[in-house]
């Protein structure tokens, strides 16, 4: 799969903008501020349906927009698909494949991109909300139907929420609140199958993102990946190194749905009184940690800097030959936003070697000379929101439709 155009209109710092690309690599150099990370955001998001920058829509509209457009022609082989997304900046988004309008929800099942990014070491180091965010967007890619049960839990847990708060200030007690087992009912069902697909991840991840790893640190350390579930007693938002060490996911099993359920259920129950304390719900996959490790250690704590980076390569790495492997569209479109400058010679070599194997990479650097020599078959210039012409070596594209009034659902 490649992306052969690209159409913003009133995303982020561009006003609009129209850009061709090809089969192979494509760099995107500019100066910091200028736009190449927004040009790889916005090819994120129509497969993602989320940024790897910030976790609402809202900033993705230029200043002073009420909504973005973000236009794709999409080429797998000899088919072509032009997805279309319009983020509003208030209400729901709207979208169209080929000219028609879907649900937003569609927009990934003919989109497949891995993007790796300088965040993606907060992913490794940082809160569990990031690691849950980044293994979710990548369930939405694999089975795109996830994106409404995702999408329905946090729907229901938010209206838990709002009952638990309301019954602690009316000092309501757990065995007189008789509506939030209605509540229970749909949050067990629900996040019983988020937790039961990331874990379904996590082992088919296990053996790619080990031999990724060891590509790009040239050495085995042993790395791995576990869930620590909330509803088999861990609390990792409350003390992430005690749960490090115990309560997590049997590596390499998928739990049955009904240990899963049952286990949901009775965390419920001896937790009710706790959360009525505290407004809030504590159990369930928005309490979950996906646990990163190298020699049987966390990383987080205990990697070194370079060791990090690593881990977090080999996860996309790993993600996009899950993908590959998967998927009836071929390779997912690779993107690769500023992160030479991140790494030693001897990194940017091996994740070169390997990202030259896909079909398409795009790659954002503000010194093209940090850009290995085998990623540098086309270059474009970047500057203040407006897309230079590119060098000779470039392939003409034809440019895509007016935006018109855009998409609608």
């Amino acid at each position: 799969m490649i992306v052969e155009q690209l159409s913003l209109v009133d995303f982020r710092n561009y006003a609009a903008a129209d850009v061709a690309l090809a089969p192979g690599p494509n760099v995107f150099v500019g100066r910091n501020g200028q736009g190449k990370t927004n040009l790889a955001e916005a090819i994120g998001y129509l497969a993602t349906l989320g940024s790897h920058r910030v976790s609402q829509d809202a900033p993705m509209v230029r200043d002073g927009a009420d909504a973005a457009i973000v236009r794709a022609r999409l080429a797998h082989g000899e088919r072509r698909v032009l997805l279309e997304t319009q983020i509003n900046r208030s209400g729901s988004n709207k979208a169209r494949v080929n000219g028609s309008p879907v649900k937003s929800a569609e927009l990934p099942r003919h989109a497949h991109v891995v993007l790796f990014a300088p965040e993606d070491l907060q992913i490794v180091r940082g809160d569990p909300a990031g690691r849950r965010r980044s293994a979710d967007q990548l369930l939405i890619q694999r089975s795109p139907r996830m994106s409404a049960v995702i999408a329905d839990y946090e729907r229901v847990l938010k209206q838990r929420n709002a009952l638990l708060k309301s019954a602690r200030a009316r000092g309501m007690r757990a065995e007189s609140l008789s509506t939030l087992d209605v509540w229970d009912d749909k949050l067990v069902q629900l996040g019983t199958e988020v937790i039961r697909a990331r874990c379904a991840l996590a082992v088919d991840l296990a053996a790619p993102s080990r031999d990724a790893y060891t590509t790009i640190a040239g050495a085995d350390h042993g790395a791995s990946a576990e869930w620590m579930l909330s509803v088999a007693g861990a609390d990792p938002e409350d003390s992430l190194e005690d749960a490090a060490v115990t309560d997590r996911a049997d590596e390499g099993v998928v739990p049955d749905r009904d240990s899963v359920t049952h286990s949901f259920r009775a965390a419920l129950v001896a937790k009710r009184s706790n959360e009525l304390e505290r407004g809030v719900t504590l159990v369930g996959p928005h309490r979950d940690d996906l646990v990163l490790r190298l020699r049987d250690l966390p990383v987080r704590g205990y990697a070194s800097h370079g060791e990090s980076w690593s881990v977090a390569l080999s996860l996309r790495l790993a993600s996009a030959h899950l993908l590959r492997a998967q998927s009836a569209l071929g390779d997912p479109i690779l993107i690769l936003d500023d992160v030479f400058a991140e790494l030693d010679a001897d990194r940017r070599t091996r994740l070169a070697a390997v990202a030259a194997d896909f079909e398409q990479v795009i790659v954002t650097a503000a010194v093209e000379a940090d850009v290995p020599g085998a990623l540098r078959a086309r270059t474009v210039q970047v500057a203040a929101g407006t897309i230079l012409q590119p060098d000779a070596g470039a392939t003409a594209s034809g440019v895509l439709p007016a935006p018109g009034e855009g998409p609608a659902e």
